[in-house]
């Protein structure tokens, strides 16, 4: 018995009928070789991960013998670059199945590259070898720094020679099964939009209310019984609008810039989805952008929250059909209230200060991303060096903060290091004692060591494609999940 064909699986998605979906057929591959799997999802969904082979693994996931349901390509629109596309829909991947986790959640298993569908345009439907790593990679960095992320199953190479422009073809292919909470997008809707069906929007609505917000579903009443939550559908959409809000704050903090934030990438659950052509920030700024075909920097690392906040804008526009638009306006304006309260507790973190803020620690903030912008110094070797080198003794001797670190030489001559010194020993010396003895595990959980540069990924895809030599590859999985 495979363990992993075994999960009992439930045909959440499926139930809702052909209108939101097509049934498709694996590809047949040349090979299957398991390339990662990720034990501690097993551990997620009640496995035993001594008790799941390799060959499991392959089996389910590299030739998709006996899937336990219809494999699902999903069918939205989406908006790229701003503009409507209409002819989207899964073009390289499926929905392999949903199960339960441990925590009583209901989880998707996603494919990425298993083959051509009716939304591939053109396309052959598959994966490289290094689109899998880089995702891989991209989840379990953003898994141990806190974003609400995806995160990838396994990976398992596939033996096909592919061509593509944008690297050295041909090159190996793969194919990746994504874990997460949904795969229901703000495409999804639009497409049901454009496509004029009211009753459909609403079917999908109280599907995703019922699977992803169940919260939502009942109000108890004053004899203790429960009904039928009637408002729920805008308190659907305003725990949305929270959702993202927090999401983008979580990307921002982590230095992390998403590149492709096109709606048919945005998941109606607020979870975060989908690396290409990703990339995290080598120095603080704003006007830094991941994709190369990105030429009007519209999707930036700055440009992150307005983005987000444009794309829940715009799925106002399927929603208007059940959820009243006044009501939807007036939840998007508090998006800013969300966003900038868990950028500011997400940041301070970084500098080793959490609680209630104050008027220092809101000054310290605007001073530590000045002197970041100013100095260019690595956006993430600045929290890192401070991580190592606090010392309690930075209370009593201001001039001893950073001093010993390697930033010094680039810092001391900035003409805002002095503001932040002295806001920076200011929070400290307000802080009772108690709280003070914490800073350093705080900052230490807050600033891992290894962090995903392009360097870095490079440096672990050359043995790959040199040598076939993967050691590289887990030795980083194993610093990023760790913390090193």
């Amino acid at each position: 018995m495979n363990p992993i064909l075994s999960l009992k699986y439930e045909p959440a998605l499926e139930s809702l009928g052909a209108d939101y979906y097509d049934d498709v057929v694996a590809a047949e591959f040349p090979q299957q070789i398991l390339r990662f799997r990720n034990d501690d999802l097993l551990i997620q969904l009640g496995l035993d991960p001594t008790a799941v082979s390799d060959e499991h693994f392959t089996e389910a996931f590299g030739k998709f013998s006996h899937p336990p349901h219809p494999l699902l390509a999903l069918r939205y629109h989406g908006y790229q670059f701003g503009e409507y596309n209409p002819g989207l829909g899964d073009g390289r991947g499926f929905l392999y199945g949903q199960v339960r986790g441990i925590d009583g959640e209901l989880y998707d298993f996603g494919t990425k590259g298993s083959g051509r569908t009716p939304y591939s345009r053109g396309g052959d439907g598959m994966l490289t070898l290094k689109g899998g790593v880089r995702e891989v990679l991209a989840a379990e960095a953003l898994h141990r720094m806190g974003v609400n992320t995806s995160r990838c199953l396994s990976m398992v190479e596939t033996g096909l020679d592919l061509w593509r422009g944008d690297e050295p073809s041909p090159t190996r292919s793969s194919v990746m099964v994504r874990f997460s909470r949904s795969h229901i997008r703000f495409g999804t809707f639009e497409r049901l939009n454009y496509l004029k069906r009211k009753d459909l929007i609403q079917k999908l609505l109280d599907h995703t209310i019922e699977y992803y917000y169940p919260h939502l579903s009942a109000v108890e009443t004053i004899v203790g019984t429960a009904s039928r939550n009637e408002n729920r559908y805008a308190q659907f959409y305003t725990e949305l609008v929270q959702r993202v809000a927090e999401l983008v704050a979580q990307w921002m903090a982590a230095g992390f810039c998403h590149a492709v934030l096109n709606t048919d990438n945005m998941s109606i659950t607020g979870e975060s989805f989908d690396y290409g052509p990703f990339a995290f920030l080598p120095t603080y700024n704003p006007d830094f952008t991941a994709a190369y075909f990105d030429h009007y920097g519209r999707y930036s690392y700055g440009n992150q929250p307005g983005i987000c906040k444009l794309n829940l804008e715009l799925l106002q526009q399927p929603l208007s059909a059940v959820i009243d638009t006044a009501e939807m306006i007036t939840a998007l304006a508090k998006f800013e209230e969300y966003y900038f309260p868990a950028y500011k507790k997400l940041m301070l973190r970084k500098l080793g200060l959490v609680g209630k803020t104050t008027p220092v620690w809101d000054e310290l903030l605007v001073a530590t991303l000045q002197l970041l912008a100013d100095t260019q110094v690595g956006y993430h070797q600045f929290f890192f060096e401070l991580s190592q080198a606090f010392k309690l003794r930075w209370i009593k001797d201001l001039n001893s903060i950073l001093n010993e670190t390697e930033l010094m030489p680039e810092v001391a001559g900035n003409s805002v290091y002095y503001q932040w010194l002295q806001l920076y020993h200011q929070a400290l010396i307000n802080l009772p004692e108690s709280e003070l003895r914490s800073i350093g595990d705080i900052l230490m959980q807050a600033n891992p060591e290894t962090i995903l540069l392009r360097p870095q990924i490079e440096a672990v895809w050359e043995p790959i494609a040199q040598e076939n030599n993967w050691e590289p590859f887990y030795e980083l999985l194993k610093k990023i999940r760790s913390g090193e």
